[in-house]
């Protein structure tokens, strides 16, 4: 049974900076490609970023520059450092593998 579990969302000001984790269990992150999506109210969910399992990365349009996907095989986490952050980034952030997806982290960027 696959399950996904992320963490580190929470409130920040703009301009800040946070990292968000994705503990897996069930797969093996470093033979699979991973995402994050994020979805804000009322707007359709977003793909955030990508890694595959030869580390290749891709970015949203909106985060290129700003965060950072990265995997630690050995841990079996996913992370998304996020930087420079912007009240357009507030949102539910999903980690997701072959079709599973976690439960999500709330990011909330703020004054």
């Amino acid at each position: 049974q696959v399950q996904l579990v992320e963490s580190g969302g929470g409130l920040v000001q703009p301009g800040g900076s946070l990292r968000l984790s994705c503990a897996g269990s069930g797969i093996i992150f470093s033979s699979n490609t991973m995402a994050w999506y994020r979805q804000a109210p009322g707007k359709e969910r977003e793909l955030v970023a990508v890694i595959s399992s030869s580390s290749a990365t891709m970015y949203g349009d909106s985060v290129k520059g700003r965060f950072t996907i990265s995997r630690d095989n050995a841990k079996n986490t996913m992370f998304l450092q996020m930087n420079s952050l912007k009240p357009e980034d507030t949102a539910v952030y999903y980690c997701t593998a072959r079709g599973f997806w976690g439960q999500g982290t709330q990011v909330t960027v703020s004054s």
